[in-house]
């Protein structure tokens, strides 16, 4: 019989191959259900899988009927009213950290572990229009590293999405949340130096790709495009990128992604040896290298994504006045026009290039 993922059981067994997007099976034919399998076709977001009708054990399974998706759409409010996403956030970051500790005492990853620490922050990306500038209000320099991993999950998944990524988004996610796990088998102490790397050390932290890349390798649940993206995540299109330096079209998809997802979060956080940036200034500066090092077509619609504000949006500039948007034009979405609120002063930030706009004001 054929049934959907939410309605399977421990004890059911499968009749047929379970496929994903690629030519291997998730689940092979004749496989005893658990619990860890009914999460990863949750993952693989599988419409319907061919069971026995009768269980393990013996007896007959008679399915549950489906969930609709009215009372899943109440139970996500319900569930978004008790959980901020603030708090969802942060207690991802405390597991993520304590996940890598435990990669740098040498435990494998557990993929399951992870999809349950991400799957509700996914939610929020999935049903709620995030506010993609919050995340690296977030960070804090001490435990930057932890924050970013999480960020760029978030992020990348986000922007998976909008690029119509309608299956695959999640794993876009968890691929990049695991793009910097080979860092835990690296010197810790790089982690958190407050001076720049030198260059022995520079070429040392480029390694980490291909380590991460080692510890998914064998992680049967983890697709290889996620695995290529893992490995690729700091290529750039015009080949300067590492641990390959493999150039556009030889970047996977999921990796360009990453790559500018990455890079916006870093460059917009404050860490250690650096201090964080406009996210305005951030995209200009990323415009900049819009066919060398990133794919434009990604990059623009993590733009389009990011200034998507309205007229009358408060913003703070760099001046240290706070102003109002007035007018956009979408071929310069970083620098609108605005009025400056304690004077009425019109400025076309197009024609004055020192000022920027340091940030939104949400509140």
């Amino acid at each position: 019989m054929q049934v959907h993922p939410q309605q399977l059981i421990s004890g059911c067994i499968t009749t047929k191959q379970v496929f994903g997007k690629t030519r291997h099976p998730i689940i092979d034919k004749n496989t005893v259900i658990n619990e860890e399998h009914i999460q990863v076709l949750k993952h693989f977001n599988i419409d319907s899988v061919e069971v026995s009708e009768k269980l393990a054990s013996g007896s007959h399974f008679i399915p549950e009927k489906v969930t609709t998706p009215e009372h899943f759409s109440r139970k996500n409010v319900q569930r978004k009213s008790r959980d901020s996403f603030e708090n969802l956030y942060l207690n991802a970051v405390l597991g993520y950290k304590a996940m890598f500790q435990k990669w740098q005492g040498g435990s494998p990853i557990d993929i399951y572990q992870v999809q349950k620490m991400m799957m509700p922050l996914f939610d929020y990306v999935k049903d709620i229009s995030l506010d993609l500038f919050l995340l690296h209000k977030f960070a804090s320099k001490q435990d930057y590293f932890y924050h970013h991993g999480v960020s760029i999950a978030l992020l990348s998944a986000h922007l998976a999405k909008k690029l119509g990524y309608e299956k695959e988004w999640v794993q876009v996610g968890i691929a990049a949340i695991l793009a910097d796990s080979g860092m835990a088998k690296l010197n810790e102490n790089w982690l958190m130096k407050e001076s720049r790397l030198t260059i022995a050390e520079y070429e040392e932290i480029k390694k980490h790709p291909t380590l991460s890349y080692r510890m998914v390798e064998d992680i049967p649940y983890v697709t290889q495009d996620m695995k290529l993206s893992i490995l690729q995540h700091h290529e750039r299109m015009d080949g300067s990128g590492y641990p390959i330096g493999v150039r556009a079209e030889k970047i996977h998809p999921f990796a360009k992604i990453i790559a500018v997802s990455d890079t916006y979060h870093a460059m917009t956080s404050e860490r250690v040896y650096r201090r964080k940036q406009s996210p305005f200034k951030v995209v200009e500066e990323m415009l900049k290298l819009k066919y060398q090092k990133f794919d434009y077509p990604v990059l623009q619609k993590f733009i389009d994504t990011l200034m998507n504000y309205t007229i009358g949006t408060r913003v703070m500039l760099s001046t240290g006045k706070e102003a109002y948007i007035i007018f956009v034009d979408y071929n310069q979405p970083t620098r609108p026009m605005v009025r400056v609120m304690d004077s009425g002063e019109i400025i076309k930030l197009n024609e004055k290039k020192a000022i920027f706009i340091e940030n939104i004001i949400t509140e």
